[in-house]
């Protein structure tokens, strides 16, 4: 029987970047389909108290959420993936700044028109981003954010990893993942992060 499950994700991230990426090779070798739901880390955040280079980073983190909210508004979530995937592997494998020129590129390559890239700077679609946001984030709590992963009425923060498995050696991470979170009193598992982000 195919285990539904929902993945919650903010394109700058590159924590739910990595994690995504093994998520899609999970679906390869075990019986899951995802669904892609956007959150925001600037909305996530806009009251906490951060360091300065944090609050920087998510300056202009509204952007790419919101031609994502605005993606789905006009196409259905069948358009998020691949537009995540575009804006990711520009952010995170080549290592781009979300401009209005690389939106627009990715949005080529996902096969949307140019003239969603004016959702930038449009708070219209901020009500539809915190609406997804808080169908993620309210099942964790506020002291996680992305990525976050819900499946048979039960939902996580993670897991954070440094670099996606291929394969079957992801598909038995899943099987981890899923019998780890069958116990409902375990809330952490965590150690420090030695090995650096490896987008391959």
């Amino acid at each position: 029987m195919t285990t539904n499950a929902d993945f919650w994700f903010d394109p700058a991230c590159p924590f739910a970047w990595i994690t995504s990426r093994w998520i899609l090779e999970v679906e390869k070798v075990r019986d899951i389909s995802v669904t892609w739901h956007i959150m925001s880390l600037a909305y996530l955040n806009q009251d906490k108290d951060i360091p300065d280079d944090y609050r920087e980073f998510l300056k202009d983190a509204w952007g790419p959420v919101r031609v994502l909210a605005a993606a789905e508004a006009r196409h259905g979530k069948d358009a998020l993936l691949p537009l995540y995937t575009a804006l990711g592997t520009r952010r995170h494998i080549e290592k781009l700044d979300f401009t209005r020129e690389v939106i627009a590129d990715a949005l080529a390559e996902a096969g949307l028109k140019a003239e969603l890239v004016d959702a930038m700077d449009d708070p219209f679609y901020d009500e539809a981003i915190k609406t997804s946001h808080h169908l993620g984030m309210d099942q964790v709590g506020n002291e996680v954010g992305t990525p976050t992963i819900a499946f048979e009425g039960q939902a996580f923060f993670g897991p954070v990893i440094s670099k996606a498995p291929k394969g079957e050696a992801a598909g038995r991470l899943w099987d981890g993942f899923v019998l780890v979170t069958e116990f409902p009193y375990i809330y952490e598992l965590k150690r420090a992060r030695t090995h650096e982000l490896d987008f391959s």
